[in-house]
């Protein structure tokens, strides 16, 4: 250790007090990475690795980022899942004599992240953390970019709807005890495990009473729930930990049921493509590609909440339509008010910045110029809206933006240490600094020409140099003529440099002028940050205003566009659409037009059997029925001739084949667990999406388990939910004659000779016959085995056995593949058996007597 280079201790020092991060350590333009670290981030940044000297023969591995573009790594750190130490210099190397001081300043984690240029705009950036106790669960999650912060707590009967509500959060990065059990959690978030203390119900209260300043927790509501307490104290403590610049951003902390929204496990989201494609995982492609036109960060983060958060309430819900109405009614209040939020800032973030003193000079500009624009968006409003209340939170908080204005300059530059951040006028101190700087430098430049005129030496030099700084050069020749006031501090071969007590004075208006505007500028910055800070739940009660008005204006524009309609809401078990549309489907559709469809479900009708064949339009009409319901119930118009709706309480949708080879299961196993759920979680009030249900095993098994999920929909007391069942199992529509509350349907086909049209229209009725043969010709089959399948499928066909079997089977396929499993026929059995040449005419005859009565089956 005596042997170690003292920046070599300093660094180990920290690295022993963050042992689990990878700490960036600056050192003079760069941060370097040390030994395991340096090896981890050349690895996963692809830098350069090399080596460094810390003391008598030793060398360790060494990776460093320049400190200008160290953002831009910590984000690709950060996806990868790490947690990065920050160490900074505290002082500047100039003026320090020996070892520069250094200490972390936070430590960056997936969860924790504050920096703008690693954030999505458009996403929350949760932090979640998870208690699970003998079947119950404490589920709190905060983001720290916005200071909401919020905890749930769930029964024993309820951990399928925590782990739902896990899933809807989706953050980036979740806690939970190290000793828990939490690997099959449904979430991709980067999960940290803690100490179990930091969960323990004592120590998470205590943190959370600390922090707020309070003595008990029933005024947030969470007194009585002793997990929740948990969940939430043990992120309180994580954040104290990673925020060194404190956590003034959480001002509050809100408890909330899940019960006043729509569940939307995590099946339903990926076959929905709610948020995200399946496949690309981008918006692009999904309900939110087509329903997001929202013009801020605010709006666009609560659009995608309430799509992730239907509500059951319908009161509320018919709040949301009547601004979304109000708004397309008024094509001028709509156009005003995009023209008003164009370009907006993200005021609620740039808000909580200044809250957790983090803020940068160009944070406050924005808020100025956010604030400025909020008259613009009142006036634009006030017609179409003029009775809501969020008229009143649209609060322009002049005070904050003339204060903005008087002392940040419009070119404000992103860092504080950049100087030229306070605008000239704010300040007198800061101003005579600066004045008195340009005076002194003005003096300098015009030393040379007076001390000229004043001695009448011709050849008297200014000049300057870091060791003795400005001074006056004057030639051996011209020694005779020097002032008396001259102070000699060089001798050159040449010639004498002088200083005089006013240079010297001068000069140290001049050098020292930078640091002191610096170090004026960033007290006079902490000043007008502190005093914004305190109007902050002014400034974020405005901003989610403005982010409610952004998502109206946005839904209704779309509405505009698209020609949706206004959803009638009804409190009877109800759900009847007029030309209803796939709201993503038809934006996809260039050359052709979309096929409206029709839906309905009468007193009683409970599920509706679809039947036809493959690229018919089956999966499009159960998907854009759960759309419109969503889309109904997060307040936003549908695309719809009309829709009439009661409540839903849950979309459920089983569809499509998807392995989850990871956790072991096949495609039917997962088919078969997402059937399970659905079964023992609906209600009468839910509606429930079915695609194919048993096509992942053989087709007798596949066909009996979907006859029993019917029947069990049908007629368990509980269920009997408004059911979509779409199927190629043809013998499902026999279930139409038995069980009074299911209804046939399908795809109607149009046959011209040997060419199928699929018309992509629901009609009334069973589907007589499968088109799989034609479906595959459509895919591009070779021309030999689309010829080869037909003539199995007509030889299949045309024997009495074959059409036995062909009542069960799944598609022509399914029967082909089961006739490879039929019972040898004894009838051809015997023919081939039977020597002909050797019967007498009598023998012939008496054979085919035996023959035609064994295949009779006599």
């Amino acid at each position: 250790m005596d042997d170690m280079t003292p920046i070599r201790k300093q660094y180990l020092d920290l690295k022993r007090q963050y042992p689990d991060t990878i700490l960036l350590f600056r050192l003079g333009d760069f941060y370097e990475t040390f030994d395991a670290d340096a090896e981890l981030a050349a690895r996963e940044l692809d830098i350069v690795l090399t080596s460094r000297p810390v003391g008598k023969g030793q060398r360790v591995p060494l990776a460093g980022v320049p400190h200008h573009a160290v953002e831009a790594y910590v984000a690709r750190l950060i996806e990868k899942g790490y947690r990065v130490a920050i160490a900074e210099q505290m002082a500047d190397p100039a003026t320090v004599k020996g070892i520069v001081p250094r200490q972390v300043i936070r430590v960056v984690t997936p969860g924790t992240v504050v920096e703008p240029a690693l954030l999505d705009d458009k996403r929350p950036s949760y932090l979640a953390a998870w208690v699970e106790d003998d079947g119950r669960v404490g589920l709190a999650h905060a983001d720290v970019t916005t200071g909401e912060f919020a905890v749930t707590q769930f029964a024993e009967e309820s951990l399928d709807a925590a782990r739902n509500e896990l899933a809807r959060l989706n953050p980036r990065e979740c806690l939970a005890p190290e000793a828990g059990h939490w690997d099959a959690l449904p979430t991709h978030a980067h999960m940290t495990p803690l100490v179990a203390w930091k969960f323990e119900y004592g120590n998470a209260r205590q943190a959370l009473l600390d922090h707020f300043q309070v003595s008990t927790l029933a005024g947030f509501g969470c007194e009585g729930q002793p997990l929740a307490i948990r969940a939430a104290g043990a992120i309180v403590q994580y954040l104290r930990e990673t925020q060194m610049q404190g956590l003034a951003q959480i001002t509050g902390l809100t408890t909330y049921s899940t019960s006043v929204f729509m569940t939307l496990d995590a099946a339903t989201r990926r076959n929905l493509e709610i948020t995200e494609t399946i496949r690309g995982k981008v918006t692009h492609g999904s309900l939110l590609g087509v329903l997001d036109a929202t013009r801020t960060p605010m709006g666009a983060r609560l659009l995608r909440m309430w799509l992730s958060q239907p509500l059951l309430d319908r009161g509320k819900v018919e709040a949301r339509l009547e601004r979304v109405d109000a708004f397309a009614r008024d094509t001028m209040a709509r156009e005003s008010a995009a023209a008003a939020l164009k370009a907006m800032p993200d005021l609620e973030r740039q808000t909580t910045r200044v809250m957790s003193g983090s803020a940068t000079p160009r944070d406050l500009a924005a808020i100025r110029r956010a604030l400025e624009a909020v008259p613009a968006l009142h006036s634009a409003v006030a017609g179409a809206i003029h009775e809501s209340p969020l008229l009143a939170e649209l609060d322009p908080c002049d005070d904050v933006a003339s204060l903005i204005a008087q002392a940040v300059n419009d070119d404000a530059p992103a860092l504080l240490s950049s100087g030229g951040v306070i605008r000239s006028g704010y300040s007198a101190e800061l101003d005579g600094i600066s004045l008195a700087s340009r005076d002194a430098k003005t003096w300098v430049a015009n030393l040379e020409k007076t001390e000229r005129e004043r001695t009448g030496i011709k050849t008297l030099k200014v000049g300057y140099n870091k060791v003795f700084g400005y001074y006056l050069e004057i030639t051996h020749a011209n020694a005779q003529a020097v002032p008396d006031d001259y102070i000699r501090k060089q001798t050159l071969v040449n010639a004498e440099r002088y200083i005089t007590p006013q240079l010297k004075e001068y000069e140290a208006l001049i050098l020292n002028a930078e640091e002191r505007i610096l170090e004026v500028e960033k007290r006079l910055f902490t000043e007008v940050c502190q005093q914004v800070a305190a109007r902050a739940n002014a400034l974020l009660k405005t901003a989610r205003a403005i982010a409610q008005i952004d998502v109206a204006v946005a839904l209704a524009q779309v509405a505009a566009r698209n020609r949706y309609v206004r959803p009638t809401l009804t409190d009877a078990d109800e759900l009847r659409i007029v030309g209803g549309r796939h709201p993503v489907v038809e934006q996809t559709l260039s050359e052709i037009a979309f096929v409206p469809n029709d839906l309905g479900f009468g007193a009683d009708e409970r599920v509706l059997v679809i039947t036809g064949p493959n690229m018919s339009g089956k999966s499009t009409f159960l998907r854009q029925a759960a759309l419109i319901v969503l889309m109904a119930q997060i307040g936003s118009f549908v695309p719809a001739d009309s829709a009439t709706l009661g409540i839903v309480d849950r979309i459920f949708t089983r569809i499509g084949a998807q392995d989850e080879i990871a956790a072991g299961q096949s495609t039917f196993m997962v088919e078969m667990v997402e059937t399970a759920n659905i079964l023992h979680h609906a209600t009468n009030r839910s509606l429930i999406v079915l695609d194919e249900i048993g096509r992942g095993t053989s087709t007798y098994d596949g066909l009996s388990i979907a006859w029993a999920v019917i029947e069990y929909i049908h007629n368990h007391p509980r269920l009997r939910a408004k059911t979509l069942f779409a199927t190629h199992y043809h013998e499902l529509v026999e279930l139409a004659s038995s069980l009074p509350h299911v209804r046939n349907y399908n795809v109607a086909v149009a046959e011209e000779g040997d060419r199928v049209v699929f018309l992509h229209k629901i009609v009334p009725g069973g589907a007589d016959r499968s088109y799989g043969i034609h479906v595959a010709q459509l895919a591009g089959l070779p021309k030999p085995v689309i010829h080869r399948a037909q003539e199995l499928l007509r030889e299949l066909e045309s024997g009495e056995r074959v059409h036995a079997l062909q009542a069960k089977r799944e598609d022509t396929l399914g029967a082909a593949q089961l006739s490879l499993f039929i019972e040898r026929d004894p009838v051809l059995d015997a023919l081939k058996s039977l020597d002909v040449n050797s019967l007498s005419p009598l023998e012939a005859l008496t054979k085919l007597y035996e023959l035609q009565k064994l295949a009779k089956g006599g």
